[in-house]
């Protein structure tokens, strides 16, 4: 009888179990603590509740994409990790919009998007009032303050739902930004609003545009970290006496810092001069041109939200012009239109966010590159927009499939842990060969001394009849007889066979044997033919 006693689970087994243990418990956690958010700023949700529409970044992806009235970029997102960045086709010609990062960046994420910039010539802009992008503004020398700005002289005002003017704040901060000059270095040219006309032949260097922002935080560029290759300019600031509201909003604690003249600043972009760029050259081959990477750091992601993006949504939600019957009740505070440095020429109202970031995103792109070959430099269809949409405020559906997407290619993209992942996977290979025991040469044993050991294997009743069978094989196979040979052998020929007193009575008696006297019979039956 062959044994057939169960087995534990094996190092494979175990390993599997816990990976299948380990990606549950991953995936609960992640939907448990998503559980109740709703998907804000993306670009591509659409909702029927109309506050979180207004929250979402969809307009943006419209002005910008191949929809009616939009500008004819090439729409597209990232959902993992922004650490793919440095694989996409055409970096120079493709721009990473990160609104509204709810967690912080990780080293090799920030690392990614420097070398995007800075060698790849690569566009991001990276809007947040948060210090969730300190990581990334850490190396390019900017600072994100985290707390608001409170700026006692240039913010604007706001009515409610049914008309009433809603009670002043001074977070809500208006800007008279440049697109790519250095705000305190403009003369008088500063005071010229950027006209349509302007702004679709992006012709802006010498005018401004107002731009409001929700609840921004401060950038500030530190000196001590200025690299010489680049240029840094500072798109918007707040007025001088604005402060950041650390501890409360009394402008008189010292625990709230003033930064200065300029220094509070709200956008602030820096270009980097980037060589050696394979693209279509002037002359319609492939060839090495010269490219800039820009990056551009917003203090407030609800730039992009679609209540601040268009005139129409703004003035639903609240928002008013400077000539709006209720600045004119303020003491010191401005708007864009009077302010001593606003706009005061041209037309200087404001028609949402939308036309200052489409400005400026073109201004970005290499559409003026006297290198590239003009029917791509010309062509918006040749450039590339990607949403970041592993950063925002996501569901408890699209979490997990995310955090898991961001986690394989974090693990997969860095040089360092792509070596442990292998040892690692070399090792429990090695360990897993080592405990699987060799398979061992089949053969037929008969062993019947282990009837109590398997008690559901044997029928008790049958032990006498299967240990005289036992026996019976043995003399059949020591006289090297057939089965059909044995069977026709007379019961006195097959006792003469085994001659011994005890086996010869098991063989042809029917007394009924005990368990205990099968068990003495069993040595017998071994030594029996030896």
């Amino acid at each position: 009888m062959a044994e057939e006693g169960g087995k534990g689970l094996g190092l494979e087994s175990w390993l599997l179990v816990a990976l299948i243990v380990t990606v549950l418990m991953s995936g609960t956690v992640i939907t448990l603590v998503s559980a109740g958010k709703e998907v804000v700023f993306s670009p591509y949700e659409e909702t029927e509740e109309v506050t979180l529409s207004y929250q979402q970044i969809t307009d943006a992806r419209s002005s910008y994409g191949s929809d009616e009235g939009g500008m004819g970029y090439s729409i597209a997102n990232t959902m993992s990790t922004p650490m793919l960045v440095n694989d996409w086709k055409e970096p120079h010609r493709t721009l990473l919009i990160i609104t509204a990062p709810e967690k912080p960046f990780d080293a090799a994420e920030a690392s990614a998007l420097h070398d995007f910039v800075t060698k790849k010539g690569g566009k991001v802009i990276l809007a947040s009032n948060s210090s969730n992008a300190q990581p990334v503004a850490d190396l390019f020398g900017v600072k994100y303050f985290g707390d608001p700005v409170v700026d006692p002289y240039r913010y604007y005002e706001m009515q409610g739902s049914d008309g009433n003017p809603l009670p002043s704040d001074a977070r809500r901060v208006w800007a008279a930004s440049s697109l790519t000059r250095n705000v305190t270095e403009m003369q008088d040219e500063a005071r010229q609003a950027c006209t349509e006309e302007q702004v679709m032949s992006r012709d802006v260097d010498n005018c401004r545009l107002p731009v409001l922002f929700h609840r921004p935080t401060a950038i500030q560029v530190l000196e001590d970290q200025a690299e010489t290759q680049r240029t840094v300019s500072v798109l918007a600031a707040a007025s001088t006496p604005a402060f950041i509201a650390r501890a409360d909003f009394n402008p008189d604690n010292i625990a709230n810092p003033v930064l200065g003249d300029g220094k509070t600043g709200l956008i602030v972009r820096m270009d980097y001069p980037v060589e050696g760029v394979l693209d279509t050259t002037v002359g319609g081959g492939q060839g090495q041109i010269g490219v800039t990477g820009s990056i551009v750091f917003v203090a407030d992601h609800s730039v992009f939200a679609n209540h601040m993006w268009t005139w129409e949504k703004a003035e639903l939600t609240g928002k008013m012009q400077c000539d709006s019957p209720q600045y004119e009740d303020r003491d010191a505070a401005t708007c864009w239109t009077t302010d001593s440095q606003g706009i005061d020429q041209g037309d200087n109202a404001w028609y949402g966010n939308e036309r200052y970031f489409t400005a400026l995103v073109a201004s970005m792109m290499e559409h003026d590159n006297t290198e590239l070959s003009a029917p791509v430099a010309f062509s918006f269809s040749s450039f590339n927009v990607v949403f970041d949409e592993s950063r925002h405020v996501a569901g408890a559906l699209t979490m997990p499939f995310t955090e898991a997407v961001g986690a394989v290619v974090l693990l997969t993209s860095d040089g360092l842990l792509k070596w442990l992942i292998g040892m690692n996977l070399f090792a429990l290979l090695a360990i897993a060969i080592m405990v699987v025991p060799e398979k061992e040469n089949w053969r037929h044993v008969f062993d019947l001394t282990r009837f109590r050991e398997r008690p559901t294997k044997l029928d008790p009743s049958q032990y006498q009849r299967r240990t005289r069978e036992a026996l019976l094989s043995k003399v059949r196979q020591l006289h090297d007889l057939t089965r059909d040979e044995f069977a026709r052998k007379s019961p006195a020929e097959i006792m003469q066979m085994v001659r011994e007193p005890r086996l010869v009575e098991l063989v042809s008696s029917n007394r009924v044997y005990s368990s205990d006297e099968l068990r003495e019979m069993i040595p017998h039956i071994r030594r029996w033919g030896k």
